[in-house]
C-alpha cells in the first residue's frame, strides 16, 4: 500500500526547486529520483514509477531541475544538474535519515546522478539506478556518455529497453562487461526510451512498470 506523496521543497545556490516525497508504510529504502530532459517530476511515467516503488516498498524523492521549474526547455548546465542532485541526496538523507538511499532517475536524470557520484561521492547513497541511461543521441552510436562511470564506485543498476535508440543494447552490454561486479543490467524486451512497449508485444504499460519496479526493489535488496 502506498502514501500520499507531500510536497517537500530543495534548495540550490540561490534558487529553490520543488519535489516530492512518497514514503509507504514500513519502507524498507529511499530511491531519489530525478525526470528526463523532456518532462518534470509530474510526468505520468515518474507519478507511476513511484507508486509502482511505493507497492514493492521503495520510497521515493522526486525533485525538478532548476530549468523545468523554471518552465525552459533547454537543460541546466551539468554543474548546476550535479548541484541539484547532490541538494536532493542531501534533503533526502536528511528527510529519511532512517532509510538506506538510493540515487538515480530517467534518462538524463540519471546521467546527471552518475556524473555527481563521479566528482564526488553523494553522501549517505549507496548505489545508483537508472531508467534508460542515455548512452548515445540517436542513430550515433557511442560510449563516450559512459566513460565517467569508471569513478563510479557504489553498485549500480540499468535498465534498459530493447529498442532503445538512445541506448544500443550491445554497447550497453559492452560497458557493463568493463565496469565489473559493480553493475548490473535488467533488460526490458520491447521497450524503447521510454519503457514503451508495441501491442503485438501483448503486454501493458502496468505490466512494464511493475517489471521496472520489481527489478529495482530486487536489487535494492540485493546491495544494502
Amino acid at each position: 500500500m502506498s502514501s500520499e506523496p507531500s510536497a517537500q521543497s530543495i534548495t540550490v545556490a540561490d534558487q529553490r526547486v520543488s519535489a516530492l516525497l512518497e514514503r509507504p508504510p514500513a519502507a524498507r529504502a529511499l530511491l531519489v529520483l530525478g525526470h528526463g530532459a523532456g518532462a518534470g517530476m509530474r510526468h505520468p511515467f515518474m507519478a507511476a514509477t513511484a507508486d509502482r516503488l511505493a507497492v514493492e516498498g521503495i520510497a521515493t524523492l522526486r525533485y525538478q531541475f532548476p530549468y523545468m521549474e523554471s518552465g525552459l526547455s533547454r537543460t541546466d548546465t551539468p554543474a548546476v544538474a550535479m548541484a541539484t542532485v547532490r541538494a536532493a541526496c542531501a534533503e533526502a538523507v536528511r528527510l529519511t535519515g532512517d532509510l538506506p538511499v538510493i540515487a538515480g532517475g530517467k534518462s538524463f536524470g540519471g546521467r546527471m546522478t552518475s556524473l555527481a557520484q563521479a566528482e564526488s561521492p553523494l553522501a549517505g547513497v549507496g548505489g545508483l539506478v537508472f531508467l534508460g541511461f542515455p548512452l548515445h543521441p540517436p542513430k550515433r552510436p557511442g560510449t563516450s556518455r559512459a566513460e565517467h562511470l569508471d569513478r563510479v564506485t557504489v553498485p549500480m543498476l540499468f535498465l534498459q529497453g530493447t529498442r532503445d535508440d538512445l541506448a544500443d543494447l550491445e554497447l550497453i552490454r559492452t560497458v557493463i562487461g568493463r565496469l565489473g561486479p559493480r553493475a548490473t543490467l535488467h533488460v526490458v524486451d520491447g521497450a524503447d526510451h521510454s519503457f514503451a512497449v508495441l501491442k503485438r508485444s501483448g503486454r501493458t504499460a502496468d505490466e512494464v512498470l511493475a517489471e521496472l519496479a520489481g527489478a529495482v526493489a530486487g536489487w535494492i535488496e540485493g546491495v544494502l
